[in-house]
Order: C-alpha cells, then structure tokens, then sequence
C-alpha cells in the first residue's frame, strides 16, 4: 500500500485532531496560533514561534501542492527537491509530490550552491522547492538550473528568481489528485551522507517507506496516545522514517528547532512528549547540563517520556548507564539503518534488551541480517565481517550508477553495509567500524570504534574521534583527536595514563584535542578529519584500504 494512503485515512478517523507542531524557542513569543490563524497574520518572525495544523489541514496542503505541480506539468516519475529547514510545511510538500506520482528528493540543508547543483543534476530534479535560509545559495546556481528546472520558493518576499509556493498554492484545489499508485513505483531519492566522500543518489519505491512506517510502529509500539518529539532534519531518512510511526498510528509529533538541553526538556514538558530520538551529542550534552546544575529535572514535567531511542551512530554504553542514573523509569532502544536501507530499523536492539547495551541488536522486524568475509561467505560468530541485510526497506538502486549499485546490492538482494561486525553468542550484532575507516598497523586491524568507547569512559572527554595516519615504518598508527568538556582541563600525559588499560596495539600514538566534526545526523565526519591531519583528499580517504 502506497504510504499516502495511510494520511488519507488518518483525515477519515482523525481529521480534525492536531498532527503536527513546530516550535522554535529561538524566538519569544507565548502565543500559540493555529495553521490557519497564522496565514492570516501580517507577516511577522514572531509568529513563528508555536504553528500546529490538523489532519485534515496537512491533507489538504499536501494535496493542494499535488495539484500545482500537475499544473506545472509534474507526472509520474518526475522529481521534485525539497531544500527547507524543519517547519510546519516540509511534511505536506513531501506528501503533495508523492501524491502525483512523481519523486521526493530531500536535500541535506548544509550542502553548498556546488553540492546542489550537483545533487539535482544527478537526480535529475525538474522542479526545487527552497526555503529562506537558502536564498543566497540557490540565487549563486539559479541561473545554471533553471535552463529547464523552476524554482519554487517557501516563505514570505519571494525573490526574482524563484515563484512564490503560497500565493501558487492558494488558488489549487484542495482535493486528491486521485493519481494511481502501486507499491512499486518509484517515491524518492534520498542522498547518503557523504561521510565516505560525494553522495550517492538512492531511490527508493513506495513499498519501502511502508515497511518503514511499518518496522517503526513494530519496535515502538506507537499508539494514538503517543506524542513523538522529532529534532533532527526531515530530509534525512532517520528523522522521517522514525516519524512515519506517528503517520501510521494517527498519532501527534512535535518538531523542534534548536538542540539544546534546556530547549528539549522545556518541549518534552509543555507538549507532553512520549517518545524522544536524540543523537549522541544532544544526550551527552543533557547530561553535561544536569551534572554541571545548569538544569535541574524538578522543573520539567517529564513523567509521561516513556522512551529514548537513539540511532544514526554507535552509541557509548557508559552514556547510557549514566542517562538512566537520571531517567530510570525510561526505556531505551537502539536503531541501526542507513539511507540505503530505507533508514532506521534493519538491526534493532529492542526495550527488552538493555541489558545488551553497545549492540545494535539483532533482524529487525521483516528483516534479515548476516556477517560475512570478503568473498561473501557468512562467518562464525564472534568472527569480524561486513554486515549485510535484506529486506522489503532495501533501496532500489543509485540511481543512474550501475556501478555503485552493483559494489554493494547483490541479485538476490543483499544490501552490503561497508560495516564491520560481529555477532555474540546470544546472536546480537554488535558494530565493529566502517570497513574504510578500519586502521590497518604492523599488520594489526584496528577498529578505531572500540578505542573510542574506551576513551568516552574518561571524565574529561567529551567527544572523540580515532584515525589511522601515515606512517613509514607501520604502515598506519592510530591518533585520538578528543574535544574536552567545557571548562575541564586534560592533558595528553592524563590520557596516555588511562590508555594503560588498552592492549598496547590498541593504545594511540598520538593525542590531538580539537573539536570532533559531525554531520546533522551525528555522524563524525572522519574523511575531514584525516583531511585535517593527514592531508588526506576526500577522495582518496573513500578509496583508502
């Protein structure tokens, strides 16, 4: 079933209940206003504070943008990019296009004018949806794409070179476009993360963002009660796949800009949040504030959060030992996915299994999962291999990229991850490394994962990073780039010491305290780093080992 038959329905049964809020505390303002309330205000930053819609509003916007695209002459198998920061109205254009058949592509908001031009190029966009944050950006290449591409804009004073979305959509109807779908048809394209050098374009069909919503409700149990709180970016197939939980139990969630401690927990207070997916930097940083005092739980009401889940990266236990020294009664899950995989969910931890803390888990639900060698065959447990998964959530394909497609997909369907692995002897997979990032000294693999949780446990780190660097005689020696925690002094001497604990082979060479690069999704961004220090190009640091 097409996933935009799930928003029809929740209009049938729920239309007039809220589905979805957007808040930013970066601007005062207490008064809470409506979708509707807000498109007849005067133009005002204010307003932006508090928006909610209906049901039965997103359904209408989204099929309201539908309409306008058919109009500028969008059918099926045409694509449509989606360049906007998390607002009210990302959700109902990403329905509006699926809805006329055509393409998804969510862009990531940090690319440069170069990275979007490329990325619609590659995806071969027709029609770019952009917000105010990306005028400039998009202003530098409007004149390259828009030979045969427009340019639609998001926001109020529309600029010169792009037409404006709200007075366009105001005058479409407001009913379904009724374009037939089919499980099969292509829905999106999303880009990988770019952390392993350039993106890729990844497609998917309709019958993988319904597994999504589906494996999604499985693992956490969403129901019409829950109030899901999403921070991380909507482009990004975490944040959206986590959210389709909502969609598929007709429940509310809650947008929210801005990442820090006190923002969270004022949210999770005030609009009742039940489940909440942080990124390891934000619960590091929760953490941080209530052991320095700077907030205190006694002023949240915080009792009704049931469950803290976190994915995108391998997870410290010690982070999660000491979050529930703070939030006992929470549960607490892991998802491991990539954007080849339709996002989260393909290895999942589950609540029940805290106890195994560090895994990613085992098949999520409708999955399958295997560890292999270089020649493909499956290993024995506790033996280190490349992660595979297969499942109705694997991406189609690159698109227009054979090559690439035919280096990880196999025939029979096996999506190859490029992560190292290993399976214990309850049968849970724990990560190992990226296969590229693997430290490769006196003949002695190294996995620079495991050094990095090691180090976490140290009090004065606050983040780290381990990467191979040249060397003559070794061929590759390890070096700990750590971010120290704010107002904390560590020398290099203090963590040589702790490292003693390390296998001498294991213990880095050299010691660099510097701040750690992460992506929007909380990814280190390895490649800058041995950029950074080794002089290694990006190119070359994705076709190292």
């Amino acid at each position: 079933m097409p996933i935009t038959n799930l928003l029809e329905e929740n209009c049938k049964k729920y239309g007039e209940d809220i589905c979805l809020v957007e808040i930013n505390p970066e601007v005062k303002e207490a008064r809470r206003v409506t979708w509707k309330e807000y498109e007849l205000m005067e133009p005002s930053p204010l307003s932006h504070y508090r928006r909610e819609i209906t049901w039965n509003v997103f359904n209408e916007k989204a099929n309201r943008f539908a309409n306008l695209l058919l109009g500028k002459g969008i059918r099926k198998g045409d694509k449509v990019a989606i360049l906007l920061m998390n607002c009210l109205e990302w959700l109902p254009i990403y329905f509006g296009i699926l809805k006329t058949g055509a393409l998804a592509v969510p862009l990531n908001f940090r690319y440069t004018p170069d990275e979007i031009e490329y990325c619609v190029n590659l995806a071969q966009v027709n029609i770019l949806v952009f917000g105010p944050e990306f005028i400039g950006r998009v202003e530098e290449i409007a004149d390259s794409i828009t030979r045969n591409k427009l340019l639609l804009y998001v926001g109020d004073n529309c600029p010169t070179f792009a037409e404006d979305y709200n007075s366009l959509t105001a005058n479409c109807s407001s009913q379904s476009p009724s374009i037939p779908l089919t499980d099969e048809d292509n829905a999106a394209i999303y880009f990988s993360s770019g952390t392993t050098g350039f993106p890729k374009a990844i497609l998917h069909n309709h019958e993988s963002l319904m597994h999504s919503a589906i494996v999604e409700q499985n693992h956490h149990g969403q129901t019409r009660d829950d109030i899901f709180l999403c921070i991380p970016p909507l482009y990004h197939t975490g944040a959206k796949m986590h959210w389709f939980g909502s969609l598929i139990s007709g429940s509310k969630a809650v947008l929210l800009k801005g990442t820090k401690p006190e923002y969270i927990l004022d949210a999770v207070s005030k609009e009742k949040c039940t489940i909440v997916w942080l990124l390891v930097p934000w619960a590091q940083d929760i953490l941080e504030a209530l052991d320095s005092g700077k907030i205190g739980l006694e002023d949240y009401q915080l009792s009704q959060w049931r469950l803290m889940h976190i994915g995108a990266q391998p997870v410290p236990p010690s982070m999660i030992k000491h979050w529930k020294t703070y939030f006992p009664h929470h549960a607490y899950d892991t998802n491991y996915g990539l954007s080849e995989s339709i996002g989260p969910g393909c290895v999942h931890l589950g609540i029940e299994n805290i106890h195994k803390v560090g895994a990613i888990g085992k098949a999520g639900y409708g999955w399958e999962i295997k560890i292999v060698d270089e020649w493909k065959n499956t290993v024995q447990k506790g033996e280190v291999g490349e992660l595979a998964v297969k499942g109705p959530g694997v991406m189609t394909c690159y698109y227009n990229d054979e090559k690439a497609t035919a280096e990880v997909l196999s025939e029979d369907g096996w999506l190859y991850t490029g992560d190292m692995a290993q399976e214990d002897e309850d049968g849970f997979i724990f990560l190992v490394d990226r296969k590229k990032d693997v430290i490769i000294s006196g003949g002695e693999n190294i996995y620079p994962v495991q050094i990095e949780d090691f180090l976490r446990n140290y009090s004065a780190v606050h983040d780290v990073a381990v990467i191979g660097m040249p060397d003559k005689r070794l061929g590759e020696i390890t070096a700990a780039i750590i971010e120290r925690k704010p107002g904390i002094s560590c020398t290099e001497e203090e963590i040589n010491t702790f490292c003693r604990k390390l296998p001498r082979y294991k213990r880095p060479h050299k010691i660099i305290f510097a701040d750690i690069p992460r992506n929007p999704t909380g990814k280190i961004e390895k490649p800058k780093l041995r950029e950074l220090y080794c002089g290694t190009s990006l190119v070359a640091a994705q076709n190292r080992g």
